[in-house]
C-alpha cells in the first residue's frame, strides 16, 4: 500500500529520490517502520527534548542491518522533514520503500 501523494522514485528508474515535505509522511511513519522490520532492517525514530529546547533538529531516524550495507541516519526539525529525508536515503541505498 502506498500513500496516494507519495511517488516512489528509485535510482533504477533513472531518477533520484526527492524529499516531499507535503506527502503526509507522518501518517505512514509506523507503516514504514513495520515494513523495514519485515525486511530485516532495525529502525527507529526519536525526538530529543534537549534539541527541541535549543531549536535544533530534534527528530532522528536511524536504520541498519538487513539489506543495508551501511547504517542510515536522518535528522530534521519536524517529523515530516526527518522522515522525508530518511525515505530518500533508504531509496538511495536501494530499499524500495513502498510508501
Amino acid at each position: 500500500m502506498r500513500h496516494p501523494n507519495t511517488e516512489v522514485m528509485t535510482m533504477d528508474q533513472g531518477r533520484g529520490p526527492r524529499t516531499d515535505q507535503d506527502s503526509g509522511i507522518e501518517d505512514v511513519t509506523l507503516l514504514v517502520l513495520e515494513w523495514l522490520g519485515e525486511q530485516g532492517v532495525n529502525a527507529m525514530i526519536r525526538v530529543d527534548a534537549e534539541r527541541v529546547a535549543d531549536n535544533a533538529p530534534a527528530w532522528t531516524f536511524a536504520a541498519s542491518g538487513g539489506p543495508l550495507e551501511h547504517g542510515i541516519r536522518a535528522d530534521g526539525r519536524t517529523v515530516q522533514h526527518c522522515m522525508s529525508a530518511a525515505l530518500a536515503r533508504l531509496r538511495e541505498a536501494g530499499l524500495p520503500v513502498p510508501f
